[in-house]
Parts: C-alpha cells; structure tokens; sequence
C-alpha cells in the first residue's frame, strides 16, 4: 500500500547550508508509484528526505493550502483563478492514464472492449451484469461470464476520479446530467476504496467487479484491464505509447496556469483517459531554503527520473514543457521577493 512514501531526495542545496533538509507533501495517489522511485534513487545522493503522504488529490489541495506541507499533489488541474485565489502554482510532473480494471474469470487483460457509454451505464447501475446485451454486442466471441457486476469507485476526493468522471461526462449524457465530473460525486452504486492502492485491493478480492486505477496500479498487480474505444474509433489499449500519443498535440505554451485536460483527444492511439499529474506550491514562500529545497527535488525529477517514469508506463513530460515550467518557477519568491530557485 502506497500510503506514506519516505525517501530521500537532495537537489542543489542553498549555498552554505549543511544541515539535511526535510520535506514533506501530500496528495495524489496517481503518481505516488514514481515519486516512490525518484525518492529512493535521490536517497543515494544526499541525507535530505521528502515524506510524501498518498492520501488523494482532494486532501493534497487541502493540505497545501492549510500550510501543513510544503507542497500538494493533485491529477485535477486547479484553474487559474482558484490558483490566483489560493495564492499557487501548479506544473505537472508526469502523464499517464487511467484504466478500468475487472476481476473476471478467464477473461485477458485487454480482450474484454468497453466503450464510454457502456462504462458510464455500469457505473450508473443500469448495466447489472456481465453478460448484458450490450457488452456481449461490442465483444463477440467473448465467454461472457452470467455474474452480476460489483462497481468498485474511490471514496476519497480524487483526481483519478475527476479524470475518470470527466471521461464519462464526456461520452455519456446521462452521466453528464447525473453523477457529473468531479474529484468526488455520488455514486449511483457500488462500494468505495481509498486511493488507486484501496480500489485495487477490492477489485482484486471481489470476482465481478469493476474499478478504475492508474495504469501503474494494473501493472503492479497484475491486473485485467479493459480495451476502450477512442475518439478515433479504434479499441486500445493502454500503454506509454497511447498515454503519449494523447498527450502529443497538448498546448501547454497557451495553458493558463498549466490547466490542461487530455481527455478523448483525436489521435489514432490515443488512450482516452489520459492526464498529468501536477505539483501545487506557494508562490510566495515562507522560507526561501524550503522553497529552494523543494523547487531543487522536482527539477533534478525532471532532468533524472525520465527512466524510472518509463518503467513505470508514466510518460516524462517533454523538454520544451520542462523549459516551461522552469521559466514559470522564477514567479515562487521567499520572504526577501526573491525568487527562491534560479
């Protein structure tokens, strides 16, 4: 279980310092897989340490902007007023993709095809089992078993839930109209898991049921995954190369505040439910070392994590975004109106 990730991680520290730093930030369980892997990789280079707890993007927001750590997680991009509102920044990190994932007998990962209209109706309870008419119409062939349909959502304020929601507002008026898309809605039906790690476990343990997870989760647990049709109209499935494939008409130069949604985009392979995961920081920081500190973490993250993401099936985020984001650091000062990290 992802809950509390205690690694190491150093950076450029600020000139004359000794003493290790100790970090801390909270929020996403998205990306919580790779920053696990950057914080034992940056553990070798220095005694600093990050403890970053996965407690969701909902109580990342809330917790960076109560000021109990020194930076919030969230895959649900705040918008430029709210972050103008809060006094943050947001940049994004890595992308990746969220999967629905089933424990169904003899089914492949990848053989069973859901479209968006018919995860939506599972979701809503409309659809109650797993033979039903319209899953058997999109996957002929398929040894559909007789078993009713255990929806398995997350019970914590989530980004994975908002991109997951989104998707469904998206493809699905009804859904659209109803539950909606949000970090955190009411769910027509099902039982609820904490974190991508808690929908994981229940899915796992609980034949005929459905959840979605970041792809990272499926991967680790060996998990079955649904094919999705894209906007394209093509049945894919998830991988780097689809999460990517997503992401690679995405205008982040004229995204305000880095608000951006790779939801349904065009691409032939692109996977439909795509997103970035994002970082939140005051602008103005209280201590200009722990801003430094901080701003040093992510950055060597940038220049040094690209394999560990890879492996991970996140996608880096592309040179000319990471120029981006560094131009856009100079605007988080300390106390003095300084930038805290050049």
């Amino acid at each position: 279980m992802l809950k509390t990730i205690v690694g190491a991680i150093c950076g450029a520290a600020m000139a004359g310092a000794s003493v290790a730093a100790s970090l801390s930030g909270a929020g996403a369980t998205f990306p919580a897989p790779v920053y696990a892997k950057w914080a034992e990789s940056y553990r070798a280079q220095t005694g600093n340490t990050l403890n970053y707890q996965a407690i969701g993007s909902g109580g990342g927001i809330k917790q960076i902007n109560a000021n109990t750590v020194d930076f919030g997680a969230s895959d649900k991009p705040l918008k430029a007023d709210d972050l103008a509102q809060s006094g943050l920044m947001q940049f994004p990190m890595v992308i990746g993709g969220v999967v629905p994932v089933m424990n169904l007998p003899g089914v492949r990962p990848g053989q069973l095809k859901v479209s968006g209209p018919v995860l939506s109706d599972i979701y809503r309870g409309v659809i109650k089992r797993w033979n039903a008419p319209a899953i058997a119409a999109i996957n002929p062939g398929v040894a559909l078993p007789n078993m009713p349909i255990t929806v398995v959502h997350r019970s914590d304020g989530s980004g994975t839930t908002f991109l997951f929601t989104s998707y469904l507002a998206l493809k699905a008026p009804h859904w659209a109209s109803g539950p909606g898309a949000s970090d955190s809605v009411n769910w027509p039906v099902g039982i609820g898991g904490k974190g991508n790690d808690g929908v994981a476990a229940f899915v796992k343990q609980t034949p005929g049921s459905i959840g979605y997870v970041e792809y990272a989760y499926a991967k680790q647990n060996r998990m079955t995954y649904a094919a999705l049709q894209n906007k394209a109209g093509r049945w894919v499935e998830p991988t780097a190369a689809a999460f990517s494939a997503a992401a690679a008409g995405a205008k982040w130069q004229s995204a305000p505040g880095f608000y951006l949604l790779l939801l349904d985009q065009a691409a032939p392979d692109a996977w439909p439910i795509t997103g970035a995961t994002f970082i939140l920081v005051h602008t103005k920081q209280a201590s200009s070392a722990t801003g430094h500190d901080v701003l040093a973490f992510f950055d060597w993250s940038y220049k040094n994590g690209n394999a560990a993401a890879e492996a991970l099936d996140y996608v880096p985020m592309p040179e000319p975004v990471k120029a981006l984001v560094r131009r856009a650091w100079l605007k988080i000062v300390g106390p003095d109106g300084k930038p805290v990290y050049r």
